[in-house]
């Protein structure tokens, strides 16, 4: 398929300088290795050139219907690209200044490049010595996710799906980085949760000094050392907590009551008991009057 018509379905078309590239790089492909050899078809070595022509001139380009077009997955796609490329020798930059131009967030170029410093110090102490020296932090990857966390920390709207085409690469790689830059340089890119887990909270404990228990546990000097303990105890519980137990010890004296009352009216049950006797009056006999015959 011609470039050209490539380029057009993945609306590139405008792109001159995009399709000129793209076509300088497909043809150093045929000449430097087969790229059959990598299991590339010449679609996918056409559209790999394009996505990289693209990175390099700052163009949108469309990973979505580029990996549709090729028929790979997505996996293979980006390790092929990733194949091509190092084949090519050519490495996709990605400027923190231009970064900040395009999506209007200019205030964000000396965080995101205060946290790029610090990520890449403390990555590289947490490695073995050996590792060190072949460790990249060229990649575009690394200046997309930490572009995106300094902008999420700074409550600035940035399009994510743009970012991840303009690096080159996938989603998972994405976040994968995201995750990990946030949890080395929490303090630059980590952002605190809105909402508080319930059981980290704890009692606040400047309010105890108001409470009347407080003050009767100071004023009593004669109170023994058990019952000291146990109010500092009962003092130290979280308020929930401590409105629970107030709650229980008052149920239990209500029910302690309850039962001390009913034992109390209640009879003893080894005295005979003796059953009422029932007087059932009984009428009186009323005299029939039978009426005498007519004589």
């Amino acid at each position: 398929m011609d470039m050209s018509a490539i380029a057009a379905r993945l609306g590139l078309s405008r792109s001159r300088p995009v399709v000129r590239k793209a076509g300088e790089l497909r043809r150093l492909c045929d000449v430097n290795f087969d790229s059959s050899v990598l299991g590339i078809g010449e679609v996918c070595k056409a559209i790999i050139c394009l996505e990289i022509a693209a990175s390099k001139f700052q163009v949108i380009f469309d990973r979505a219907e580029a990996v549709r077009m090729s028929g790979m997955s997505e996996k293979a796609y980006i390790r092929s690209f990733n194949a091509l490329q190092n084949g090519l020798g050519v490495k996709t930059t990605l400027d923190v200044r231009e970064l900040g131009i395009q999506f209007g967030c200019v205030r964000l170029i000396p965080f995101v490049q205060k946290g790029l410093s610090l990520y890449k110090e403390r990555f590289l102490a947490a490695l073995p010595p050996s590792r060190r020296a072949s460790t990249d932090f060229g990649r575009p990857v690394f200046t997309a996710a930490a572009f995106y966390l300094c902008a999420k920390r700074h409550k600035l709207k940035v399009d994510k799906l743009k970012l991840i085409d303009l690096c080159g690469t996938s989603s998972t790689e994405f976040t994968t980085v995201s995750t990990s830059m946030s949890d080395l340089c929490f303090d630059v890119f980590g952002i605190a949760k809105e909402k508080k887990d319930p059981k980290s909270i704890k009692g606040n404990r400047e309010l105890l000094d108001v409470l009347p228990s407080k003050r009767k546990h100071e004023d009593d000097s004669d109170s023994s050392d058990e019952s000291s303990d146990d109010d500092q105890d009962e003092l130290d519980l979280p308020t929930h907590r401590r409105r629970k137990k107030m709650e229980k010890q008052a149920y239990n004296e209500w029910k302690s009551s309850v039962l001390s009352t009913n034992k109390q009216t209640k009879t003893d049950p080894a005295k005979p008991r003796r059953q009422a006797q029932l007087n059932f009056k009984k009428p009186a006999d009323t005299a029939l009057e039978v009426p005498s015959a007519a004589n």
